[in-house]
């Protein structure tokens, strides 16, 4: 598995805060949203990337292991028992079943050793069919992707998955974003020689099914007012993501002005009742086939200098 700097990813160093961590995600997030990219593959895999280092970083528990062990801080665990035996014998032997190759080490693991190390106890088939004697090892994990509309995530709610034939049943927590990664533990493959059982990662792909658009927490739509109530103001009904609402326009409101509601936005994933904001801008429509006194009120209009 290619290695990825989580720290570069986000242009930060390793002294950065959890602050920091969040600022950076935020900006990156926006950038490579695939809400903003359409149809663009290398946005929308850089923004799965930007997810899963956020995800790392902002977690103390998972940052110190990645701090630790790079792209193996998932088997920090398994490791830390291979360095326990590894003390205890002066040194670490395995075997793999069916495959007659027997792997041997002794001393301290370096960096590439490490990773050699994990490749050849987690990868491909031994990972998953492999017996390993002498331990026991966490099972495989699962990926899958879920398919939800925009509207099916305003609110938590209960979906059902099937993956490898075994239905699971799970709530999906308002708010979630396109193209995000959530762990489900303990639903993977089953364990190696007793050890727990993998996890399942499911990734996100939300079709939007309404005249908004979505840029994390906040929304964004046009609404179209007539002429004479952008010069003179007025009151007018604009849609919400749960309903209508009143508003009121300020005399000489200019075309393409923008007015924000607060809170009128979408959930904020897992901070339940906080919502972002609803961005609206006016299009002020140009009034055509006018009748005689229209016209003849516009050209009266007109000579004033307006």
């Amino acid at each position: 598995m290619e290695f990825i700097d989580y720290y570069k990813l986000l242009e930060l160093d390793k002294s950065a805060t959890k602050a920091d961590v969040k600022k950076a995600y935020r900006k990156l997030a926006r950038k490579y949203h695939p809400d903003l990219n359409p149809n663009d593959k290398e946005a929308q895999a850089r923004f799965q990337q930007i997810n899963e280092a956020h995800e790392v970083l902002s977690d103390p528990e998972k940052r110190k292991k990645y701090d630790e062990y790079g792209k193996d801080w998932k088997h920090a665990e398994q490791f830390e028992e291979a360095k326990r035996q590894q003390s205890a014998s002066g040194g670490f032997r395995g075997g793999f079943g069916g495959s007659g190759q027997q792997y041997s080490y002794s001393g301290n693991f370096d960096d590439d050793t490490f990773s050699d190390f994990f490749e050849q106890m987690f990868g491909g088939r031994a990972r998953s069919e492999g017996t390993q004697r002498g331990g026991h090892f966490k099972g495989q994990d699962f990926n899958a992707e879920l398919q939800l509309r925009l509207s099916d995530v305003y609110e938590s709610r209960k979906h059902t998955l099937t993956v490898n034939g075994k239905n699971i049943r799970l709530t999906i927590p308002a708010g979630v974003e396109n193209g995000q990664t959530i762990k489900i533990k303990g639903h993977g493959g089953p364990g190696i020689q007793g050890g727990p059982k993998g996890d399942l990662y499911i990734t996100f792909k939300i079709l939007n099914d309404t005249s908004f658009r979505r840029e994390m927490e906040n929304l964004y739509s046009t609404e179209e007012i007539a002429l004479t109530t952008a010069a003179l103001g007025g009151e007018i009904q604009v849609n919400t993501f749960n309903g209508k609402v009143k508003l009121k326009v300020k005399p000489g409101t200019q075309n393409n002005s923008r007015v924000k509601l607060k809170g009128k936005g979408f959930p904020k994933y897992k901070k339940e009742g906080q919502f972002g904001d609803l961005y609206i801008t006016y299009k002020v429509k140009t009034p055509q086939d006018l009748t005689s006194r229209q016209k003849e009120l516009f050209e009266e209009l007109k000579k004033t200098g307006i």
